[in-house]
């Protein structure tokens, strides 16, 4: 019976105790962690320099152009050259026929030799009339007739020399020579066919195309900025003033050659508001024909003062502005409108707007706003692909590393 109270008065302690622990924890809730702020990924940007460049549309054109015209009227007896084929300078190409022009060099030349002839006797009867005018012999009136007609003759040999000269020309003109060396084109006449030289008939058509022009149009507002950043001393040209320029073919593959640019045009299209630049490219395979569509990429210099800044980093505001994402010393968010003016390889090329070690939100922007309290950690950028297996005999594709790594590698400070 004792035992059995024992047990009973223990029991009710027992539970005294449990109902006063569950009314303590009752009274004191106990309180959930405080949120951690948002990660961000951030690059540190840094100034560096960069190789600035544009590519342009463009066609090419030949060196030297020259059009082959009819000087003389005539009968067309030969034609002398492949159509398509290469020519030399002073390479016979046509033959008119010179019959014509051989008789009247024939004429000329007697009309010279009695020219000739006529002066001597003419000289002769001067000179005598001359002693025989001093001792009254003569009359002055004879002696003027005989100095006149001395000089005359004079006059007939100059006129005669000229007449044999110009039909030497004449007879030279009948053999069509190529006037530079180059490629010839598609004959505008046929053997039998008569030319004129007063209508200037076109025959054929040689072009000089090694090494060839690559005629490239511009904005004039790009042109200004180029020539206002070299002049700021922003921009540095490469080489001794010329740009270097590369191309790339209508099919898209890359032109063997590596051209330079020769001048910019200092008239601006009042209809389109462009301007032309001319490049020069070596063409000794004949790939280049003058016509083609071409893109050429001018290397206009480098720029010691960019910044790079991830394109994935940077949006436009409703004024179509360059934006982007901020951490400060206090790892708050803050906007900034920047001044990207160009792109490079996966990166903004941003000239204002940003201070050198600042931190940009790379990843993570769009659940941050400005003012916002965040945690940042260094951005990586993404993986390079796989590189595809090379087909045997194919030629392996080559390249450098994505500018994100080299981006990747300066530590942003927390």
């Amino acid at each position: 019976m004792f035992v059995h109270d024992a047990f009973l008065r223990s029991g009710r302690i027992a539970a005294v105790s449990a109902l006063a622990v569950l009314s303590a924890c009752s009274g004191h809730k106990q309180q959930p962690p405080a949120p951690q702020p948002p990660e961000v990924a951030v690059v540190a940007v840094r100034r560096e320099p960069v190789p600035l460049s544009v590519e342009l549309p463009g066609r090419t054109a030949a060196y030297l152009v020259a059009q082959v015209r009819a000087r003389v009227d005539g009968i067309v007896l030969k034609r002398e050259f492949t159509e398509g084929a290469d020519v030399k300078a002073n390479q016979r190409l046509y033959l008119i026929d010179p019959a014509p022009y051989r008789a009247a060099l024939d004429s000329a030349a007697a009309s010279l030799a009695r020219a000739q002839a006529n002066i001597a006797s003419t000289a002769a009867l001067a000179e005598r009339y001359q002693t025989l005018s001093a001792g009254n012999a003569v009359s002055k009136q004879d002696y003027d007739n005989a100095l006149a007609a001395r000089d005359q003759a004079a006059a007939d040999l100059a006129s005669g020399k000229a007449a044999v000269e110009t039909a030497k020309i004449n007879l030279g003109y009948t053999e069509v020579l190529s006037p530079i060396t180059g490629r010839i084109g598609i004959s505008q006449i046929t053997p039998g066919a008569y030319v004129q030289a007063s209508a200037a008939t076109l025959l054929t058509t040689v072009q000089q195309i090694d090494p060839i022009y690559v005629d490239l149009t511009q904005s004039s507002a790009e042109g200004l900025r180029l020539r206002r950043d070299v002049a700021n001393g922003r921009l540095k040209l490469n080489g001794p003033g010329q740009a270097r320029v590369t191309l790339v073919l209508e099919d898209g593959t890359p032109y063997p050659e590596k051209g330079a640019l020769q001048f910019t045009d200092i008239t601006v299209d009042p209809t389109t508001g462009s301007v032309t630049l001319r490049a020069i490219f070596p063409n000794p395979r004949h790939v280049l024909l003058p016509g083609m569509f071409v893109r050429a990429r001018i290397d206009e210099g480098v720029n010691d003062g960019a910044m790079l800044v991830p394109q994935v980093g940077v949006t436009h505001d409703a004024k179509g502005q360059a934006a982007t994402l901020v951490v400060g010393p206090d790892d708050k968010v803050a906007a900034r409108v920047i001044q990207a003016t160009r792109t490079f390889g996966d990166n903004w090329v941003v000239e204002g707007g940003l201070a050198e070690g600042e931190r940009v939100i790379v990843s993570g922007g769009q659940k941050v706003q400005p003012g916002a309290l965040v945690r940042t950690v260094n951005w990586q950028a993404p993986a390079a692909p796989a590189e595809p297996l090379v087909a045997e005999n194919a030629p392996a594709a080559t390249g450098s590393p994505p500018l994100q790594e080299r981006l990747a590698r300066s530590p942003a400070t927390r």
